[in-house]
């Protein structure tokens, strides 16, 4: 988004889900971008939010992508994501709502489609059947957005994730684990039987498609979108 000119300020809590170290070396390269900020902080906290708008002309977007993310962890920790991807999105739905902001962009997850049989998942599939603490977490996000634009007449987003990989990683994810196990020569650790598939989208791919979301213009005030592996890909 830098290279394309356009201003970024980025809120982050640095939660210590995995270490503080790899953050600040994901970020390094933009600290002395022009056109970049980065505050330490909480979206949940109002004071964080009226700082952010203060330091740079308003925003014509808001791309919310803070959350508490990972299925395992949200079966032990539920109150933790229930404050986290439910009331953090409707501080930052409010924030946007108030401020007049043109556009808000949701980054939501394909765990929302639970164990749903038909594949390939399509957005019209009902999403009312989550697994996991974090899956309901990230639907419930969704009706706060959808219901915003509705009472608000504001314009929003939603991206449904599926599972990311490339540079700059989280460190629990499988590709990352499993690269750095074989790196180490120990044993991969195994859930199951071995036999569930799954898609994995390349960073790059998720990138275009948040920057194609912020500039959309078709569709309505309310659009949700997969972003995904195209399984009928050419490749040349």
């Amino acid at each position: 988004m830098l290279r394309i000119g356009w201003r970024v300020t980025v809120i982050d809590n640095m939660d210590p889900f995995y270490h503080r170290s790899v953050k600040e070396s994901n970020i390094a390269g933009h600290a002395a971008a022009p056109n970049y900020r980065f505050m330490e902080g909480d979206v949940l906290d109002p004071l964080v939010l009226s700082s952010a708008w203060n330091v740079m002309e308003p925003f014509d977007a808001v791309l919310h992508l803070a959350a508490k993310a990972g299925v395992r962890p949200s079966i032990s920790d539920p109150i933790g994501y229930d404050k986290v991807n439910v009331r953090g999105t409707l501080a930052m739905l409010d924030f946007a709502r108030e401020r007049g902001i043109g556009h808000f962009i949701l980054a939501s997850s394909s765990s929302v489609y639970g164990e749903e049989p038909s594949v390939p998942w399509k957005e019209s599939v009902d999403t009312a059947r989550p697994i996991s603490p974090y899956a309901a977490s990230k639907v419930i996000a969704e009706r706060l957005a959808g219901l915003y634009s509705k009472l608000h007449g504001m314009r929003v987003t939603a991206l449904r994730f599926f599972t990311v990989y490339g540079p700059r990683q989280r460190p629990d994810l499988a590709i990352h684990r499993f690269t750095r196990a074989i790196l180490e020569g120990t044993a991969i650790e195994q859930f199951g039987d071995g036999s569930t598939r799954r898609d994995y989208t390349f960073i790059d791919d998720i990138v275009d498609g948040i920057i194609a979301a912020i500039m959309r213009n078709a569709g309505g005030n309310y659009e949700v979108y997969n972003l995904g592996e195209f399984a009928n890909r050419r490749t040349s």
